[in-house]
């Protein structure tokens, strides 16, 4: 899984994803995947986190190089199921920020939010 820079498998410590949880209650995050029942439980354990999840069916609703070309510069993470080098190198090549491979474990999720709030602390400070 090489694109994604400190992500680790083990298990999340409940007191830290706790606090997570409090600081993320404005933060919405789209959620693309063919599979329904996939899409409904990333919905929930997004939600545990405090995330404001939104669900489609398929890349095409997502268009995330036509995102960037409007100026979104919103963080965008791609998770999929084979993991081949030359899959993910697409992904990020369709301007994603992140890709890992299936399944998205609570840890990658705390080191995107603490990618996304460190993200948020720089912009702030070069305004």
């Amino acid at each position: 899984m090489g694109l994604g820079n400190g992500a680790s498998s083990s298990s999340l410590n409940t007191k830290s994803g706790e606090d997570k949880v409090n600081n993320n209650k404005n933060l919405s995050v789209l959620v693309v995947d063919d599979d329904p029942l996939i899409r409904m439980l990333r919905d929930m354990h997004l939600k545990r986190f405090g995330l404001k999840p939104q669900v489609v069916e398929d890349g095409k609703k997502a268009a995330t190089k036509e995102l960037r070309d409007m100026g979104i510069n919103s963080m965008i993470v791609g998770v999929t199921s084979r993991g081949l080098e030359s899959e993910m190198q697409d992904f990020m090549e369709a301007c994603l920020d992140y890709c890992f491979e299936k399944p998205l474990t609570p840890d990658m999720i705390t080191f995107l939010l603490n990618e996304l709030n460190n993200k948020n602390d720089d912009d702030n400070n070069n305004d």
